[in-house]
């Protein structure tokens, strides 16, 4: 009969995901896991597998968490347009106050591991999804009037797309303030 686990799976798959986040995959020794989550090796392999498995359980949890405050945010009752907006400003605003300059994990991950296919599948299914809740959105402003008829609401979603993972990438420089704020008001323009 296998022991009980002493320690909770998701409280140390959130630590391993700070981790992660602050100091990238190849950075992050095992070592590093086991001081950080304060366990052994032997219990996160046996929880988690490998530093490999473990990073992608950990990018999955940041997606999980990333894509339901987007879905909350765009699907709220009210102008879609508006959310939409709100959306773009917020990533930015959100990249202004990371001080310790992470960006997001997704993006990390499509940098860091371009040749690593699981890694490729997370990161291409959350851009996918990105892209339906946005587009959903703006279909529901150009039916409500607030984008115009000639707007493709698909095209604007990948644009969007792309500037908010590039926001992020930005988000981690030194020029971030000067590039963030133009490349936001910008895009936005767009929408009107």
């Amino acid at each position: 009969m296998g022991r009980t686990k002493e320690f909770d799976p998701d409280a140390a798959l959130r630590v391993a995901m700070e981790l992660f986040w602050r100091q990238g995959y190849e950075a992050t020794s095992m070592q590093d896991l086991v001081d950080h989550l304060k366990l052994g090796r032997g219990s996160i392999y046996g929880t988690f597998g490998g530093k490999r498995e473990l990073y992608l359980k950990a990018v999955e949890r940041y997606v999980e968490d990333g894509r339901a405050g987007l879905l909350e945010r765009l699907s709220a009752p009210g102008s879609a347009l508006d959310a939409v907006r709100a959306t773009v400003r917020w990533y930015a605003a959100s990249s202004l106050a990371d001080e310790r300059r992470k960006g997001c994990l997704l993006t990390n991950t499509a940098v860091e591991l371009p040749a690593d296919d699981d890694a490729g599948r997370l990161v291409s299914a959350d851009l996918q999804t990105m892209e339906t809740v946005l587009t959903s959105a703006l279909l529901r402003a150009r039916a409500e009037g607030e984008l115009p008829a000639d707007r493709d609401p698909v095209g604007l979603a990948r644009f969007l797309v792309t500037l908010l993972q590039g926001i992020r990438v930005v988000g981690k420089t030194s020029v971030r303030q000067r590039f963030l704020d133009d490349t936001v008001e910008q895009a936005l323009r767009l929408l009107d």
